[in-house]
Order: structure tokens, then C-alpha cells, then sequence
């Protein structure tokens, strides 16, 4: 019997780890520590509320279909942003919006290959990467990182095939937090315009990047949109995850075809969202730069608390953006010492298994921790917790 397209790949892993928690009750003075997902638990600010509270009341279009790649006012402020960010050169026209920058991958991967491409990831890779090239039929093609987790273009090289049609990287990375360097991303990019493939660089974590200014110069580079895709979401920066607003830039070209994807998925982003994307882009500058100061705070809390762990033979392979990247040092892998982490020390986290190839042995040695909805204070139980791991 034929396997269907959704049978080529793996269970949604942040859903996978949830049902560990049934059957499982947590004491009122211990209760349950999830970092298992990357995502704000809390809802958006209340001047945004009533801003979408007023749209969604007083705008018929709120209600309606709108353009497939997006409103014009949101394409045309994100490529102001983006050239201001940057110092590039974007138009509006090079921008599209999409439901959710997951969608955004999507969209474009179904626009750049066919049954049987390549496409390179590195790893450890984002599952939800890996689980939509597998259910379009296109191999990924694991990149191993070194002890850093940082991947090296040589390396990157040498697994190119007539098959290849692009490259993906993730900065700062999910799951591992490292943030790439600026000459990094430059030679991936040289590397794809050299042998003719598209450089994906999802930067859905962007506005917690511990480096001020631009991260990368890719949008100064003569016809950057011929090599780069640059991926973007809403959610994490307002807090928007539940109305799902993503973006993409790349060459109105490949937009032409990215155009049919989405026009067959969701027709056009939710109206509500994109309105609360423009608001907030425009009105909640002050307030993102304090929000990206308080995620670098936890990540130096991290940092702060990493020496009580390392004594028990932990060890730091990543950190930044929402997550940090451990190595665990118990004789089991590290799928079973998540499942175990609920019921003996109330922590919710994700195996490395979930990030890797199954051939990728180091998988078994470790966690991501996304540490975004934690403060310094839970950070601080959180460590407690592994420290005092006995197993």
C-alpha cells in the first residue's frame, strides 16, 4: 500500500511531549516547569488588544479576504523596516506575508522543488523544517555542526547534488540559540550563488538577537533576492502566536510562484493579525527593545547558573535567542531522560532526538530548553531541579 504524505514523517514533537504529561500531577509547591515550547505565554500588550479590538469592530475589511501575498500597508512598512534594519534595499513588491513564518518555509520549499530534491539543513535542524520537507517528498540533507554548533560552509559543499535546490539556516538558531556571524551567513550566501541554489535564512528570533544592529549584510548585496530567501515572523515580537503572522522576502519572481501556494492554503493571512503586525511594527518600538532586554537578561541568568550544573556533568553547547542547548551527562538517552524529567523533577523539556537524524548519535546526549517564559527566579528553580537529578 502506497504510504501517504504524512506518513513519511514524525508525530509534531511539542504535542509528542505533552502527552507525557497525562496521568502525571504536579505538587501546588512544585508545579510543573514547561520549556518545551517557544512560545510567549502571554497574551499582547493591552494597547495592541484594543487597537484589534477596534479593527476587528469598526473595519469591514477586517472580516474580508485581502490580497494572497498580504496588505499593501504591512509589505510596504516590514520593507521600510527590513532596509532600515539592514541597510539594504527592499520593496514592498519583494515582501509577502504569510499565516505563520512555518508557512513561509512551505510555501517556499513547494516553490523550489519537486519529489526527490535536496534541500541542506544543518543540525541540529528545526523539526518543523524537517517534517515539511519530508512530507513533500525532498530528502534533507543533514549538515553536522561542530562543537559550537555552528555549520561550516566546506562542509556544506560537499553534500551539494544536481538534486540541491537550496539551503536553509536558522539565526539565531532553534533549537541551539547560537546567533551566526555576519561573515558566516555571507560565505553560505556566496556558496549558494556560486553553485546556483537558494540561501534560506529563517529569522524568526531577530528581535532577541544579542548583537545590536544589523546581524548580517545580505540586503546590500546587488541583486540579493536572485540567492536569498529571508523568513520573519510576528508572533514572538507581539506576541501574536495564535493569529499566525509570518513573512518572507525574496524576488518577485519566486514570489509569482509562492503566489499559487498560498492562494491554495489559506487565500490570504487573517486580517485581524496583519492589522495588529502594522500596529505594533509602528507603535511598540520602546516596548519590543525592553522585551529583547529581558529575554538577554535570562539568557545571562543562564549563563549565571550553568557553573551549579557543570559540576554534575552538564554541559552549554548553545545559547541565545529563547533557547539553550545542553548536553546531558546520564547513561540514557535523552528521549527517555525527558519522559523521566516530568514525573521526577516536574521539567517539560525536548529531546535532542527530536533535533536530529536518528543515525545521529549525539541526539542521544541532548536537551533544548526554551527559556522564554521563565524569569530569573524560575530560571533559578529550574536549575535546582537538575542539579539535585539523581539518576
Amino acid at each position: 500500500m502506497t504510504q501517504s504524505r504524512t506518513a513519511t514523517t514524525f508525530a509534531p514533537p511539542v504535542m509528542e511531549a505533552r502527552r507525557w504529561l497525562e496521568g502525571v500531577s504536579f505538587p501546588v509547591d512544585r508545579p510543573l516547569i514547561n520549556v518545551s515550547q517557544a512560545a510567549p505565554v502571554e497574551p499582547p500588550t493591552p494597547e495592541l488588544r484594543k487597537a484589534m479590538a477596534d479593527f476587528a469592530l469598526n473595519e469591514d475589511s477586517a472580516h474580508l479576504y485581502g490580497p494572497v501575498l498580504g496588505n499593501d500597508d504591512l509589505r510596504t512598512e516590514l520593507a521600510y523596516q527590513i532596509s532600515e534594519h539592514y541597510h539594504g534595499q527592499v520593496a514592498p513588491s519583494q515582501v509577502a506575508i504569510t499565516s505563520g513564518c512555518n508557512q513561509a518555509f512551505s510555501a517556499t520549499i513547494s516553490a523550489l522543488t519537486t519529489e526527490g530534491d535536496e534541500v541542506i539543513l544543518p543540525t541540529p535542524w528545526y523539526f518543523n523544517h524537517k517534517m515539511w520537507l519530508d512530507m513533500a517528498g525532498v530528502t534533507s540533507v543533514a549538515l553536522q555542526t561542530g562543537d559550537d554548533l555552528l555549520p561550516d560552509p566546506t562542509k556544506a559543499e560537499a553534500l551539494i547534488t544536481p538534486r540541491t535546490r537550496a539551503i536553509s539556516l536558522v539565526t539565531p538558531n532553534n533549537p541551539g540559540g547560537v546567533e551566526y556571524p555576519a561573515e558566516l551567513v555571507q560565505a553560505f550566501f556566496d556558496l549558494a550563488r556560486k553553485h546556483g541554489i537558494r540561501l534560506l535564512v529563517d529569522e524568526t528570533y531577530r528581535d532577541f538577537d544579542s548583537r545590536d544592529g544589523a546581524p548580517h549584510t545580505l540586503f546590500s548585496i546587488p541583486n540579493w533576492d536572485e540567492t536569498l530567501v529571508h523568513l520573519y515572523s510576528f508572533s514572538k515580537a507581539y506576541r501574536l502566536t495564535g493569529h499566525r503572522v509570518g513573512a518572507l522576502a525574496t524576488s518577485t519572481t519566486l514570489l509569482a510562484e509562492i503566489e499559487k501556494f498560498l492562494d491554495t492554503v489559506a487565500i490570504c493571512p487573517g486580517q485581524i493579525g496583519q492589522h495588529a503586525a502594522l500596529w505594533g511594527m509602528q507603535n511598540l518600538e520602546t516596548w519590543l527593545a525592553g522585551e529583547r532586554q529581558e529575554i538577554l537578561d535570562r539568557r545571562a541568568a543562564i549563563a549565571d547558573f550553568m557553573p551549579d550544573i557543570e559540576a554534575k556533568g552538564w554541559k552549554l553547547r548553545g545559547l541565545g535567542a529563547y533557547f539553550a542547548y545542553l548536553e546531558h551527562p546520564y547513561d540514557m538517552p535523552s528521549d527517555e531522560l525527558a519522559r523521566r524529567l516530568v514525573s521526577d523533577a516536574g521539567v517539560l523539556l525536548l529531546p535532542g532526538t527530536m533535533f536530529m537524524p536518528a543515525s545521529d548519535a549525539a541526539g542521544q546526549r541532548q536537551v533544548r530548553i526554551a527559556f522564554a517564559n521563565l524569569d530569573r527566579a524560575g530560571l533559578r528553580q529550574l536549575f535546582d531541579r537538575l542539579q539535585s537529578l539523581s539518576f
